[in-house]
């Protein structure tokens, strides 16, 4: 043995860099979150505003980050960025919640995203085995958790997709275009279909936009906000896997930006289908928004083919969520600031193994702990305070390293960025207020790394670690 550390393969080329993001955003939450949305602000016009502004806020985070990306094309990516962008305790805390809280909890929603759409065949996967109350201390609140069957399915299928992930990036960057482009289709089959063959349905008593604007309105509308972002989220995980990007100079920037904008367009369309087939009142109780639609206008046998490609869909993006989460780990580890069990490449499949296999563990822990809403509740709070953090790095990498190569420029800088930010803020704030108990533990999960970023500095600090300055 040398003593030469392996790395990682550079292996996603364009079309698998573009797969990444597209399939990744379209997982489950086009398919379900419509329901939230709904019920929460009560006016289709406000879903479609919603999908919108949610839309321009994630495509403006996306114009952003593409910069830093294209000039910083390393695994981690935001931990990264954050790092050099605004100094090494911040890169740390978004490794940190990203590894503990960000992450696993995306990966038990989309697991859980995926035990839906199973119910559809199997419909005793919902079935309670029991149920846990949990009151909080100090307070009137209770918590409820209710274990299903579904769950342990759930976690074998995070396993399942670890150990895809565990045997190359070529083959789950391969397994991703494949199931993108089947995704895709079946979305606009969905579409299409909507249009021409499903008949008018008598026209709404509600009115498309409520007659007036008060605060609960806008509150309403940052709430039903949790849910688009939840259904837009991933436009930023393929920078995670950076450094395995072949020319991510170019293939940075073209994937996040076009794909996010891909995005938005299929999720107006499929929603237009949605009210188009669906009187509003449908859309608020239905579980799962696409098959009903389908079973409307084209019979049970046709809604359970869409629903088959839900299943896939939700693979789909498990593996680009897996793939891309581990860097994170991996990244943090090699620099000697996390468990070290996430250190290390398989010499044979020259994938991130340890990374890969911690976050598979906790992933499947939290997905025995809460159901689809809770699960993606904590999830956007904690992930989207970092999101805020990333893109306004970008001001402090313009500033400290002004002479680095930047192949691409964000955008509408500085207005887009602020504009980004502000929104992010909002939505945190207001996710606190709305789910103060799921927000609290995840604020406190990312404050209990701090004890663990002192402990790690000073031993880096004796070994020399290069990281840290």
């Amino acid at each position: 043995m040398n003593g030469k550390r392996l790395g990682l393969v550079q292996g996603l080329g364009p079309w698998a860099a573009m797969a990444m993001v597209v399939g990744h955003i379209i997982g489950t939450g086009v398919f379900l979150v419509p329901s939230a949305m709904t019920r929460a602000t009560g006016s289709v016009g406000l879903v479609f505003l919603v999908w919108i502004v949610g839309g321009a806020l994630s495509l403006f985070g996306a114009l952003t980050i593409a910069e830093l990306g294209a000039a910083m094309p390393e695994a981690g990516g935001a931990y990264v960025y954050l790092r050099r962008g605004l100094g090494p305790v911040w890169g740390f805390l978004f490794g940190w919640m990203n590894n503990l809280v960000g992450k696993p909890s995306s990966l038990a929603t989309i697991a859980s995203g995926f035990l839906i759409f199973l119910s559809f065949f199997v419909p005793a996967l919902p079935t309670p085995i029991f149920t846990l109350h949990l009151r909080v201390p100090f307070t009137t609140h209770a918590s409820e958790f209710v274990f299903t069957w579904a769950q342990p399915v759930g976690a074998a299928a995070i396993a399942f997709m670890s150990f895809i992930n565990y045997l190359g990036v070529r083959l789950a960057g391969r397994l991703q275009v494949l199931l993108t482009a089947l995704k895709i289709g079946a979305i606009l089959a969905v579409v299409v279909l909507g249009f021409l063959l499903a008949g008018k349905r008598p026209p709404s008593t509600h009115p498309l936009f409520p007659h007036s604007l008060n605060l609960g309105l806008f509150r309403a509308f940052l709430t039903a906000m949790v849910a688009a972002l939840w259904a837009y989220d991933g436009w930023m995980d393929l920078t995670f896997a950076g450094s395995e990007i072949i020319n991510p100079q170019k293939n940075i920037p073209r994937a996040l930006v076009g794909g996010t904008m891909t995005v938005g367009v299929i999720y107006l369309l499929a929603n237009a289908v949605y009210f188009r087939v669906l009187p509003m009142e449908a859309v608020a109780t239905a579980q799962n928004v696409a098959s009903e639609t389908v079973r409307v206008f084209a019979g049970a046998r046709a809604a359970a083919w869409i629903t088959a490609a839900m299943v896939l869909s939700a693979f789909t993006t498990l593996n680009s969520s897996v793939l891309t989460g581990s860097r994170v780990p991996y990244a943090m580890a090699r620099d000697g600031l996390f468990f070290r069990v996430a250190d290390g490449i398989n010499s044979r499949y020259r994938t991130p193994a340890g990374a890969i296999v911690f976050q598979a563990v906790i992933s499947c822990l939290m997905v025995l702990t809460g159901q689809f809403e809770d699960l993606f509740s904590l999830f956007i709070f904690a992930q989207w305070i970092f999101y805020a953090l990333a893109v306004a790095s970008v001001y402090g990498s313009r500033r400290k390293e002004p002479d680095l190569p930047r192949p691409y420029r964000a955008w509408g800088y500085p207005v887009i960025p602020g504009i980004f930010v502000a929104g992010a803020f909002a939505l945190t704030v207001n996710l606190f207020i709305q789910r103060p108990v799921r927000s609290a533990i995840g604020l406190l999960l990312i404050l209990a790394g701090l004890p663990f970023y002192r402990h790690w500095t000073r031993f880096a600090s004796v070994t020399g670690d290069a990281a840290l300055s």
